[in-house]
């Protein structure tokens, strides 16, 4: 395992082909102030054009996994009238909550404790949640007078239904861990002291896999969602001839032909 960036307010790791990307502001819950944002804003994009990466884990230092805006912070710019106040959800939010969602790789929510906000929008934006039993979800925007952001109300209705999105949208709570697995707000809950080594279980497994057809699948959920049948045959018959001419599809056949296992390049 390497370090990639010095512990500061997000810190990165990389094991293998496993990127990790940690928020690391356990005395403020994971807040997210400004130098925080840019800083996971940064190490996401990073871990999208590294081709040697080949499944990311988010996830938290401490108690919280991201209790979401830095509010002290808010106040101040508010006080200011700094303008960095309103233009951080298209210079932050959205950068981080489309790559999360969009990059051509697998990519892991490890909730360690309580996701608001945008902490929980992000870990939405993931193909797994997989989450401590203490932990929560807390969709806080109503609380203090704000919209959603960071794609909380694209994933929400899609997870949940729109009724029950409504729900937690506009009467905010903290929903534990329990009812976030009933819900589908999550993929599975552990003990937690066994959330580390099921998150590195999954993600080691994701990066050995093909990683080309797992981006492919990534796209192509996401295209069906807002587009008629046609569209979504036309758009997966191209992302199909883009799995199939790579090297893993062609060491899949092979290695079933010859009843073997397939070993994965990600490639």
């Amino acid at each position: 395992m390497s370090d990639e960036q010095a512990p500061t307010t997000v810190s990165t790791t990389t094991d293998g082909a496993v990127r990790t990307i940690r928020l690391n502001r356990p005395d403020a819950m994971n807040a997210l102030d400004l130098a925080t944002k840019r800083a996971l804003r940064e190490a996401v994009l990073a871990a999208e054009s590294d081709e040697t990466v080949r499944c990311v884990v988010l996830t938290g230092s401490g108690r919280a996994f991201c209790v979401g805006q830095d509010l002290r912070e808010h106040i101040q710019l508010q006080q200011t009238r700094d303008p960095a106040l309103w233009s951080t959800v298209p210079d932050h939010y959205n950068p981080i909550a489309t790559s999360l969602a969009t990059m051509p790789k697998p990519v892991i929510a490890s909730i360690n404790g309580v996701a608001a906000g945008a902490g929980a929008a992000f870990a939405f934006a993931a193909d797994f949640r997989l989450m401590a039993a203490s932990a929560g979800i807390n969709l806080a925007f109503a609380g203090v007078a704000l919209s959603a952001d960071s794609g909380s109300s694209w994933w929400l209705p899609r997870l949940v239904g729109v009724a029950r999105a409504k729900q937690l949208l506009l009467l905010p709570r903290t929903v534990p861990a329990a009812e976030c697995l009933e819900l589908g707000l999550v993929t599975e809950v552990v003990p937690d002291e066994e959330l580390a080594a099921r998150t590195a279980e999954l993600a080691t497994r994701l990066a050995a896999g093909p990683t080309v057809a797992y981006g492919a699948i990534r796209r192509a959920v996401a295209f069906s969602a807002t587009h008629d049948l046609p569209d979504a045959l036309a758009f997966e018959g191209s992302l199909m001839d883009l799995a199939g001419t790579t090297a893993d599809h062609e060491a899949a056949v092979t290695a079933f032909i010859a009843k073997q296992k397939p070993v994965f390049q990600g490639r």
